[in-house]
């Protein structure tokens, strides 16, 4: 016989421990033994890991004293979901799922004790005591809806870091370009008044008449000149940069490439050549060369003004700024906007092809929230590639609704996890890389807020997201 007496502390009060629990209070006493002898107790110092965010989800547990934090992986961040104190019940989330590991990790912010009970002593006790079923129910309930909350902002979050990542990184360049284009203009201000003054000193009045005129039918070569191939390119540049030298022309080698790039040529030169003195013509080329430059560093500054007008308004469009949550949407221009704001993950190799019935008639809904939805399918897809491939983009009505596809050429979705890539918290990518709700929030948008549909289909080198919605609002 056992002496009772030799038995640890902790042994002889677990039962009497689990009796304090809410959840157990109406338990009968040959449940909670039976209970008793299918788990088993641990203790956690403070600071240490109970359970790590990717480990087998096979157990739940019981907190019989101190206190648990359950963290999410998120990025660089650690994403506190929930917190928990003395006798409570934590872990039942991903076993009631069916999930295989756990989509977060549990640490001990107090020196705790824990009761751990095996999955099938837990689903067994589900089958035979319905007042733990009830409340275990109920509690899930509540924590799904929180945790879900907690996570789908911070999904929103994520996606705005993405977007303000991809709005500063193709402001960027436009504006590194602004930059570039004031600071030469800048720099001709001080050249070009010198240059005048020296010609007129060194032509008449009928020379610099004929010479403003010919910088006008520069100008007007320049807005109409065709980009040359390299080797084109560079053939006339030496051809030029002879010509310069031949006559006694300055810097011929910096003036060169700009006359090229006007499309001038020998012939037009030579017309100059055969009405200016020869004194003045290293001068005249010279101011021709900056007045030029001139010209094409405000049609620059035009040009990247005006594409940073353009991603404005696609941010705006985006995130429907400025309007009701519920209004006549667009989705092409929805689309456009996203693949506008997600251009700078296009750049490497992926080829975006429209196909838009662009008869197809605006509908009531939710313009933020369905940009959400086309930026996760497009994203998603622009990950399948791994950078290089084709993405499809298409409309189409269907009696009182469109239907918006979403296709790429990249590896696919393995047939393995299709039935479960709507799932909350299901995600194939490595810890710390997705909460696993993109494609859950996608369907509850699509479902939930616009009564449509959404479903897709997988193989390798195809995949395809096909998006129903109502034209009329429900």
């Amino acid at each position: 016989m056992t002496n009772i007496q030799n038995l640890p502390r902790q042994q002889l009060n677990i039962k009497d421990a689990l009796r304090q629990v809410p959840l157990f209070v109406k338990l009968p006493e040959t449940e909670l033994q039976w209970l008793c002898d299918r788990g088993q107790e641990v203790w956690r110092e403070a600071g240490e890991v109970h359970r790590q965010e990717g480990d087998p989800a096979d157990h739940v547990f019981i907190l019989l004293e101190g206190e648990i934090r359950i963290t999410q992986q998120v990025g660089n961040q650690q994403l506190v979901l929930a917190t928990y104190d003395t006798q409570t019940l934590f872990g039942e989330l991903p076993v009631l799922m069916g999930q295989d590991t756990y989509w977060a990790s549990g640490i001990a912010i107090k020196r705790s004790r824990i009761f751990e009970l095996p999955k099938d002593a837990f689903w067994r006790l589900l089958s035979t005591c319905s007042c733990v079923t009830a409340s275990i129910l109920s509690t899930m309930a509540q924590r799904m809806q929180t945790v879900q909350t907690i996570a789908q902002q911070r999904e929103k979050l994520a996606a705005l870091g993405t977007l303000a990542a991809g709005l500063a990184h193709e402001m960027n360049n436009p504006a590194a370009a602004v930059r570039r284009s004031a600071k030469h203009l800048h720099e001709l201000w001080q050249d070009i008044p010198c240059f005048t003054l020296k010609l007129k000193q060194q032509m008449t009045n009928e020379q610099l008449g004929f010479l403003i005129d010919m910088q006008c039918e520069a100008v007007q070569r320049a807005q109409n000149i065709s980009t040359l191939d390299p080797l084109t390119q560079s053939d006339r540049e030496d051809e030029i940069a002879e010509w310069l030298t031949t006559h006694h022309v300055e810097n011929s080698w910096q003036l060169a490439p700009i006359l090229v790039g006007t499309g001038l040529d020998s012939t037009w030169l030579e017309s100059i050549a055969q009405k200016i003195p020869t004194d003045a013509l290293s001068g005249a080329i010279a101011w021709l060369a900056a007045s030029l430059t001139g010209v094409g560093a405000i049609e620059e500054i035009d040009r990247c003004a005006d594409r940073i007008s353009q991603l404005v308004q696609a941010i705006k469009d985006y995130s429907y700024m400025d309007r009701a949550p519920l209004q006549d949407v667009d989705v092409h221009q929805g689309l456009e906007s996203t693949v506008t704001i997600l251009s700078h993950k296009l750049k490497g190799g992926v080829t975006v092809i429209r196909n838009y019935d662009r008869n197809l008639p605006r509908i009531v809904g939710y313009g933020g929230a369905l940009n959400q939805v086309w930026t996760n399918l497009i994203d998603n897809a622009i990950d399948a590639m791994q950078g290089q491939g084709k993405i499809w983009l298409r409309t189409w009505q269907e009696h009182d609704h469109i239907v918006v596809e979403i296709a790429d050429n990249g590896s696919g979705i393995p047939a393995n996890i299709q039935p479960r890539i709507f799932e909350p918290f299901f995600t194939t990518k490595g810890v710390g890389q997705g909460t696993g709700l993109g494609l859950d929030v996608t369907y509850r948008i699509i479902v939930g807020k616009h009564h449509g549909d959404i479903n897709f289909t997988s193989k390798p080198g195809d995949t395809c997201f096909r998006v129903r919605l109502p034209i009329a609002a429900s």
